[in-house]
């Protein structure tokens, strides 16, 4: 009788398909990309990896699954940068000033008074020097990506600031920054660091009573609210590192990050057109308001504000590099 050893060989059969099968199915599984931030969707940012989701949903359907978290639904401030390394989230879009710790030269940014404008600040990360920095933070399991502008910073507080020692003792929320601290200790005013999504609490409480953010999170975070005075510095360009953890990166099926890069390329353009028209519209939304009068400062007044705080580029001048600064200084002259 061979009857057992066929029926043997068919369950074996049977087996391996189920085996096969299994595999298959959980090849099939879709690459999920958490994408964290702390700002609202209303903003440059949050408008950024709202596309870049849609964009990946059309042409890697089922291929790449992309959940975004906005206003610190998942990580806040103290806590993304740690999650990307644990591979908790994939990517994160923060402002240099969280990634100085792996380099020290994306301090630059936090320089006040630096770039004259949008554009000067575009001209010097497209350039190879602004390029390099971004791949600057592979070896501790960061890669960049992009560079996504938010516009200009600007001051608000409950007093004008239209001269340097209008900031004198002035207590300013600064992101964890030493250079920014630094910067308004050179004012005269008080610095205090403190995660994005408590500035507000800290205004209305008056634990801080100033703060500088771009026009799109003044107003999508209600600055204006318990802020009387609005100056329209420009004193430093509000921008962000589309960052993603190195590992997951260089793991990605190389025809899937391809056509992610791509994906990132033409959201990035798109995220850069809007930040300026999100910016002026906000603005727009802060003179409705009527809670708040804007400043604006003249050449000759911004020149002050930049002699006053250079003391304190110099301290931090070997930290950065000054090739470096005088490259950025330099994208300030259009070709």
């Amino acid at each position: 009788m061979k009857y057992p050893s066929v029926r043997r060989g068919l369950t074996g059969l049977l087996a391996s398909f189920a085996l096969v099968g299994g595999l298959s199915a959980q090849a099939a599984e879709p690459i999920l990309i958490k994408f964290s931030h702390i700002t609202a969707d209303s903003t440059p940012k949050g408008q950024g990896a709202l596309m870049f989701k849609k964009l990946v949903e059309e042409r890697l359907p089922g291929k790449v699954d992309v959940q975004v978290y906005s206003n610190s639904s998942l990580y806040g401030d103290g806590k993304e940068m740690e999650a990307l390394l644990l591979g908790e989230v994939q990517m994160l879009a923060p402002a240099p000033s969280k990634l100085e710790q792996y380099t020290k030269q994306l301090q630059l940014f936090d320089l006040m008074f630096l770039f004259d404008d949008v554009a000067a600040a575009q001209r010097f990360q497209q350039s190879d020097k602004g390029k390099a920095l971004l791949r600057s933070m592979e070896g501790k399991g960061i890669t960049g990506l992009a560079y996504w502008l938010n516009g200009m910073r600007q001051l608000t507080a409950n007093k004008p600031l239209v001269k340097p020692s209008d900031a004198r003792g002035q207590k300013f929320r600064v992101q964890p920054s030493d250079l920014q601290a630094a910067q308004y200790s050179a004012l005269r005013a008080v610095p205090r660091k403190m995660a994005f999504a408590e500035i507000y609490q800290g205004l209305q409480t008056g634990v801080v009573n100033a703060q500088d953010n771009p026009w799109s999170n003044i107003y999508s975070q209600k600055y204006y609210e318990v802020q009387k005075y609005m100056t329209e510095s420009n004193h430093a360009i509000g921008n962000y590192l589309l960052i993603a953890n190195t590992k997951f990166w260089n793991g990605l099926p190389v025809d899937v990050r391809d056509e992610l890069e791509q994906i990132i390329d033409e959201v990035t353009v798109e995220v850069n057109k809007q930040a300026e028209v999100l910016n002026q519209k906000a603005k727009q939304g802060i003179i409705d308001s009527g809670k708040s009068e804007i400043i604006s400062l003249t050449p000759q007044q911004r020149d002050a504000w930049r002699d006053a705080v250079r003391p304190a580029w110099k301290a931090f001048e070997t930290q950065i590099g000054t090739e470096l600064i005088e490259a950025a200084q330099a994208a300030n002259q259009s070709n």
